[in-house]
C-alpha cells in the first residue's frame, strides 16, 4: 500500500480513488488546477507536481489550454502484428479516425537518406497526418515513401489506410519492418497536433517497412501521446 507521507501523495492517491470509483469517469474535465488548490488547501505547486505524476501513470492527460482530463484506457499497440491503425482500433472496439494535414514531395534530408538508404539529394513523397481514438487525437505520423515506388499516390484519398491502397493500387505488401522505439519531447506541429504544451513527454515509433520481395518502401515517424498507447508484443517460438 502506498503511504502518503506527502500532501502531494495524499492528493494523488485521492484522485486515483476517485477514478478507480468510476466518480471520475473516462473523458471528464477534472476541476482547474486552482479550483484543485482551493478544494485541498494548498499550492498551486503542489497540486501540479501531483497531476504532473498522475500524468506519467497514464491516469490522466493534459491539452494545451484546456485543462486536465481522465483518461480512456490505452490502446493496445503490437508492432508485430501487420495491421493497419483502424483496423488495430476496431479489434479493441474503439472508434479511429485520420485527418491528412498535407503532402508534399520533398527533397530528403540526410537522415532520412540514410534511414531509407537513398543517395544524397534524394526526393520523397512526405505524408502528414493525425490520427484519433474515440474522438481524441493521439498520433501524429509522417509517412516517407519512395515516389518510383507509388506513381499518383498523392491525388488518393490518404486518409485511408495505405497498407490498403499499397495493395489495391500497386500490389505492394509489407514484408518486414524494422521498429525503433523511444520517448521523446513534443515540440512545434507535433505539439500543436497532439494538443500539448512545448517539451511535453510522448513516444516516438519508427518504422521502415519492406515490401514482400524485401526492398525498402517507405518509413512511418509515429509521435504517440504517452497517455494513450501500450506497446505490447508476443515473441512467439518460431
Amino acid at each position: 500500500m502506498e503511504r502518503t507521507t506527502t500532501q502531494t501523495a495524499q492528493i494523488r492517491l485521492a484522485l486515483t480513488s476517485q477514478i478507480n470509483s468510476g466518480l471520475l469517469q473516462s473523458g471528464m474535465k477534472l476541476p482547474s488546477e486552482r479550483e484543485l488548490s482551493e478544494l485541498f488547501g494548498t499550492t498551486r505547486i503542489t497540486i501540479k507536481e501531483a497531476l504532473q505524476s498522475l500524468e506519467a501513470e497514464g491516469r490522466i492527460y493534459c491539452e494545451d489550454r484546456r485543462g486536465w482530463f481522465v483518461a480512456p484506457p490505452r490502446l493496445v499497440y503490437n508492432p508485430l502484428y501487420r495491421s493497419h491503425f483502424h483496423e488495430m482500433v476496431e479489434r479493441q472496439q474503439r472508434q479511429a479516425s485520420t485527418r491528412v494535414l498535407s503532402v508534399r514531395n520533398i527533397v530528403a534530408a540526410p537522415s532520412l537518406c540514410q534511414e531509407l538508404e537513398l543517395p544524397a539529394l534524394s526526393r520523397l513523397f512526405q505524408i502528414r497526418r493525425v490520427r484519433s481514438l474515440d474522438g481524441r487525437v493521439v498520433m501524429f505520423v509522417e509517412h516517407h515513401l519512395k515516389p518510383e515506388r507509388f506513381p499518383g499516390i498523392l491525388e488518393l484519398d490518404l486518409s485511408q489506410s495505405l497498407t490498403g491502397i499499397y495493395q489495391q493500387h500497386y500490389d505492394i505488401h509489407y514484408g518486414r519492418s524494422r521498429f525503433d522505439i523511444v520517448s521523446t519531447a513534443a515540440s512545434g506541429e507535433v505539439a500543436q497536433a497532439l494538443t500539448l504544451g512545448e517539451g511535453s513527454p510522448i513516444l516516438l515509433v519508427s518504422r521502415v517497412n519492406y515490401d514482400q520481395h524485401g526492398a525498402i518502401i517507405d518509413s512511418d515517424h509515429e509521435y504517440w501521446r504517452h497517455d494513450a498507447v501500450r506497446i505490447s508484443v508476443d515473441s512467439r517460438p518460431g
